[in-house]
């Protein structure tokens, strides 16, 4: 079984793995990729450097725990003001949205697609922005902007009107997540990565959860001043999350080393906790300190980053994976609606799957770092789901509308592996740079699998929608098996890895290893890299 975050021979073990000592000291044995890389002069932390500092475990948790209460808890409010102006849309159909606008079910398709397109549009380039102008600056920037346009979303009047606000917010929201998951590998190590994940899509559901309870009581303001409820609905959480915005542009730290800012005018770190946080970082990923966090990414880049071929079949399951349950899910408040309940009781009948979504995330993930596993991790998620669905599909027309609740709400609410195969996406990227237009790429793919669901449920297959369901039912299928070719490819590439390495003199290897010119243009592809799987 392969280690999660396993990465070069010989690395370094964190402060948390020395059962046996207290200290963590620089691993100087032969293979430890830690001790031959030294970070470059141009990184952020390069004045902390010291490849012969110690800390103890407890100093180590007690910066972990700074990070989490400082920067963690602030993202996963960024990811909260995301998903208010993402899923507000499905909470305003609740309140007859389509029906006031003159529009279909189609039409409220190919808003989604049109957002979609706008989203994946945007991803590559807020990535080069974000490596140009800081985390800081771009991240905040792109979440004032779509608040913006979700406020004026109150004032739409028409199907144009409502296509446009469609495409901008999906704009202003592209590269957002892959830029906040490529932000936060700044300050955590590999195997704290995919935890930290689950939080930040966990705060997507407790959002959902949040925004169903909002929108149960807001929607009541129909009639109000003669509007609608979705106006005030729009109106409301559009401020909300330009509040948020706002707050991240003065509050957000550049770097791990610099984190003084407009509101916050202390470091959030004593030197001694930089000196930790650097050294721990570099020795876990020494990859991190070949850059700076600013260092501009190039078309080069780019192109290396699209050929590699140990991504190929993650960009794949970015494309299929998600697809299964993604119309069940889109279509939750609808589906509550036409089966006769009210826009209160549609809107708090969704807040179960997002309830569950949230436990069933964070076991799973925890338990891929627990097992040091990837693959059957996120299998677990497609088999959960394709019985659901079989079950969806077998159930009558006409009338069963708590059974057809309870399974919908199942499938809305399945093991959401997305945070598993983001951290797979980061550790099994070497280069910095790289990472960042990797993890882009991945999402591009995923929007664009997000763009195909959004047209699976059809207005004449309504309302049971049973060829749209045996799409879906065939989609999980073969998510399944490229799930296992993925895995057997990394399996294949780390025995060719080893096959050479071990043919090689304990003296060539060292030589290999202090090459670091060459070693840093080989990235992932270095024959002392294992991938995770």
């Amino acid at each position: 079984m392969a280690e999660i975050g396993q990465g070069p021979i010989g690395k370094t073990k964190s402060s948390d793995e020395e059962n046996n000592n207290p200290k963590v000291p620089t691993d100087t044995t032969q293979g430890s990729l830690a001790s031959v890389t030294a970070p470059h002069e141009t990184y952020e932390g390069y004045h902390r450097f010291d490849p012969s500092a110690t800390w103890t475990a407890k100093e180590e948790r007690n910066v972990v725990f700074k990070t989490d209460l400082m920067l963690l808890s602030f993202i996963c409010l960024m990811f909260f003001g995301l998903q208010l102006d993402r899923g507000n849309l499905s909470n305003a159909v609740t309140d007859n949205f389509l029906v006031d606008l003159g529009m279909t079910t189609n039409d409220y398709n190919n808003g989604t697609t049109i957002q979609l397109i706008a989203f994946l549009s945007t991803e590559i380039p807020v990535q080069l922005l974000i490596k140009r102008y800081g985390f800081n600056r771009i991240l905040p920037l792109m979440m004032i902007g779509w608040s913006l346009v979700s406020w004026t979303q109150a004032w739409i009047t028409s199907r144009a009107t409502f296509y446009i606000t469609r495409a901008l917010i999906g704009a202003f929201e592209g590269g957002f997540i892959p830029g906040t998951i490529l932000f936060a590998t700044y300050f955590y190590k590999t195997r704290e990565l995919s935890v930290r994940l689950a939080f930040f899509w966990s705060t997507l559901n407790v959002a959902r959860i949040i925004s169903s309870l909002l929108a149960a009581g807001i929607l009541q303001m129909r009639g109000v001043q003669g509007k609608t409820g979705w106006f005030w609905l729009f109106l409301i959480e559009g401020l909300l999350t330009f509040m948020i915005g706002v707050v991240g542009l003065l509050y957000l730290p550049s770097s791990s080393t610099k984190t003084k800012s407009f509101l916050i005018r202390k470091p959030w770190y004593t030197e001694r906790q930089e000196v930790i946080m650097v050294n721990r970082l570099l020795r876990d990923d020494p990859s991190k300190g070949l850059t700076n966090i600013q260092e501009h990414a190039t078309f080069q880049d780019l192109l290396e980053a699209w050929s590699d071929k140990s991504m190929w079949g993650l960009y794949l399951i970015g494309l299929i994976a998600y697809i299964p349950q993604g119309p069940v899910q889109a279509y939750l408040s609808l589906t509550l609606r036409r089966l006769g309940f009210s826009t209160f009781d549609s809107n708090m009948l969704s807040i179960p799957s997002a309830a569950l979504q949230i436990i069933l995330m964070l076991a799973l993930c925890k338990s891929s770092e627990v097992f040091k596993e990837r693959t059957f991790h996120c299998l677990f998620g497609e088999l959960w789901s394709l019985p659901l669905l079989a079950a969806l599909l077998a159930l009558p027309n006409g009338g069963y509308n708590w059974p057809r609740f309870t399974i919908t709400t199942l499938i809305s609410g399945y093991p959401y592996f997305h945070p598993i195969v983001s951290a797979w996406i980061s550790e099994n990227t070497f280069d910095v740079k790289k990472r960042a237009l990797t993890a882009a790429t991945y999402n591009v793919i995923v929007q664009i699998g997000s763009v195909i669901l959004s047209q699976i449920y059809r207005s004449n297959d309504s309302p049971y929608y049973h060829t749209g369901n045996k799409v879906l039912i065939a989609i999980c299928a073969l998510a399944l098996v490229v799930f296992i070719l993925q895995r057997e490819l990394l399996r294949y590439l780390n025995r060719q890895k080893e096959k050479k390495w071990n043919a090689m003199s304990p003296e060539e290897q060292e030589l290999y290893q202090a090459d670091q010119v060459a070693r840093e243009k080989e990235g992932n592809q270095r024959l002392d890299f294992r991938f995770s799987y």
